[in-house]
């Protein structure tokens, strides 16, 4: 499958938010406001990486990237997600060439790593790492992962962007 992983244009908005409202439609830990997290991003400009994997002339994948804080002063951090691949081209390694990408474009961009919520058994072998003295508030700890760019141990209360509670 020849798959290209581009910046998102403007054109790609709306097909952006469609592929994210499916992709999320039947995952058992959604509240399916992801698409509307991805529209208060975008408006409060705290999208530091958007990233498509086109298909084609088909969106069929998208990833965010935005600023998070640590409440021990750490700065550099940045949240993944939302992470969106339609659920017919799921599978297929789309959603980690995405990650990847994002990752590197992080780190060529002078990050000091990424954090996210998720799946351990999907994003531990993309190189994602649990990290003890970190805290989310009402996430349980194996699924705060991170993915630093250097040997700096961060501990603390992390915070998503305002945006993550976004409802619609």
């Amino acid at each position: 499958m020849n798959i290209i992983i581009r910046n998102e244009e403007e054109s790609d908005i709306e097909e952006i938010l469609q592929l994210t409202k499916a992709a999320f439609q039947n995952h058992p830990y959604s509240h399916q406001t992801e698409q509307f997290i991805i529209i208060a991003l975008r408006k409060a400009n705290a999208l530091t990486i958007s990233l498509v994997a086109q298909f084609g002339k088909k969106v069929v994948g998208h990833i965010a990237f935005s600023p998070i804080s640590i409440s021990d002063g750490s700065l550099g951090w940045y949240g993944l997600g939302p992470i969106s691949v339609l659920p017919e081209f799921q599978r297929k390694g789309i959603g980690k060439s995405l990650i990847r990408e994002g990752l590197s474009r992080l780190k060529a961009a002078g990050a000091k790593g990424c954090i996210l919520v998720g799946d351990p058994g999907y994003y531990k072998p993309l190189g994602f790492e649990n990290s003890p003295g970190l805290i989310i508030d009402g996430v349980p700890q194996e699924n705060i992962l991170t993915y630093p760019f250097d040997e700096n141990k961060i501990q603390g209360i992390v915070t998503f962007h305002e945006a993550f509670a976004a409802k619609g």
